[in-house]
């Protein structure tokens, strides 16, 4: 059914279908954006086409034919506009062809849509229609700014992918200079100081807290992060979670290298309390979008700041999520009997000394099992 602009108006996060490959993309956000679905050279692609309203839908659709045309004739319509001689090209289309030049380097899928989301919540509203030849450090300032100090990590990065978006357009011949990155610098204030660490919850405290949220009514949320306690794995490894990555019966759950962070397939056992969680989830997995263990309201899997919220508000010290693995390893040190060399590799930690990590064969799984569940035993007592 092709879209109205009422409905556009009022529709809700995820892809809305015009037709003939026309979409609009709502993210969690509210922000809206053209994507037009094409096959070329044998490989489906999404082109973005623009946001909305700056490209309303009358609009949208005859640029999406433009394209569908250039496209069945051969010709990247990005490219044509583009090309090395067009000083009239907008940020939002070099940034597009920047991201698909970029595709094929990440590993993990992952990375590669929070590269070109961040600048499509971020930087396109305010630069997406710049001729990309005339974006200015005051620009990228008036883009950064409100975000600077409240969320300096996604500034930090919403930075280094204008400035990428820029360096490309010079490379490409549509920018006199590159990215004015020391000019950004001096208008900007100072970030306060990262802490190197994750704030973690004493390994003592964590059976007490697990009690106090296992008590509660029975969410996704509160699942996942107990999940993620029990199994000490990163926060974006659970919610990441496919069931077909779950072994039930051997009591594993294997995850693939893409969605690790050393990109090597890591096997976790799965302690007596972590499967009966799963299988309490597996009764309802009919229910849920798709194939993750941990679905979202909005999307099918959920959102990185869910077991976050949930950790803030049953524990105000200010513990973080990710800190649970360092609560695990300090209890694996202090109280598990186990060589620190299984501990790591329970934690899928890459040892630093080279030959140490060349000559490392084994993944230790026989050992790792009595660990994981002593550890659940401890954390569930």
């Amino acid at each position: 059914m092709a879209l109205t602009v009422a409905y556009i108006n009022s529709a809700k996060p995820g892809r809305h279908s015009d037709g003939r490959g026309l979409s609009l993309l709502v993210k969690p956000s509210g922000s809206k954006s053209w994507t037009l679905r094409m096959q070329q050279g044998g490989k489906r692609r999404d082109y973005g086409l623009g946001p909305y309203p700056d490209l309303s839908l009358a609009k949208a659709r005859q640029k999406a034919a433009e394209w569908r045309q250039q496209l069945q004739q051969g010709i990247d319509p990005r490219a044509a506009k583009t090309g090395p001689n067009s000083k009239s090209a907008l940020f939002y289309d070099v940034a597009y062809r920047c991201f698909e030049s970029r595709r094929e380097s990440w590993k993990n899928p992952k990375h590669a849509d929070q590269w070109i989301n961040t600048l499509e919540a971020y930087a396109f509203p305010k630069l997406g229609q710049l001729p990309v030849d005339q974006v200015s450090p005051a620009n990228i300032i008036d883009t950064l700014r409100p975000i600077w100090l409240a969320k300096a990590e996604t500034a930090r990065r919403l930075k280094q992918r204008i400035t990428a978006v820029l360096d490309f357009a010079y490379a490409e011949g549509l920018r006199e200079n590159e990215a004015p990155s020391r000019a950004i610098a001096l208008g900007l204030p100072k970030q306060p100081k990262r802490n190197g660490h994750w704030k973690a919850m004493p390994y003592s405290a964590v059976p007490a807290f697990y009690q106090r949220i296992a008590k509660q009514p029975e969410t996704i949320s509160r699942l996942a992060l107990m999940f993620t306690i029990l199994t000490a794995v990163r926060t974006s490894e659970t919610r990441f979670t496919r069931w077909e990555e779950i072994d039930l019966t051997d009591r594993v759950w294997t995850i693939p290298g893409e969605r690790m962070k050393a990109g090597e397939t890591h096997m976790v056992p799965l302690s007596s309390q972590a499967a009966e969680l799963l299988r309490a989830l597996e009764a309802h997995k009919g229910d849920f979008e798709e194939s993750y263990v941990f679905p979202g309201e909005r999307k099918p899997y959920i959102s990185d700041g869910t077991m976050r919220k949930m950790l803030k508000e049953n524990d105000p010290s200010g513990s973080t999520v990710h800190g649970f693995r360092s609560s695990f390893r300090d209890w694996a040190a202090e109280q598990a009997a186990v060589r620190r060399d299984v501990s790591e590799t329970a934690l899928a930690h890459i040892p630093a000394d080279k030959v140490e990590a060349a000559y490392r064969r084994t993944k230790f799984l026989d050992l790792r099992r009595p660990l994981m569940q002593d550890w659940a035993d401890f954390v569930a007592r």
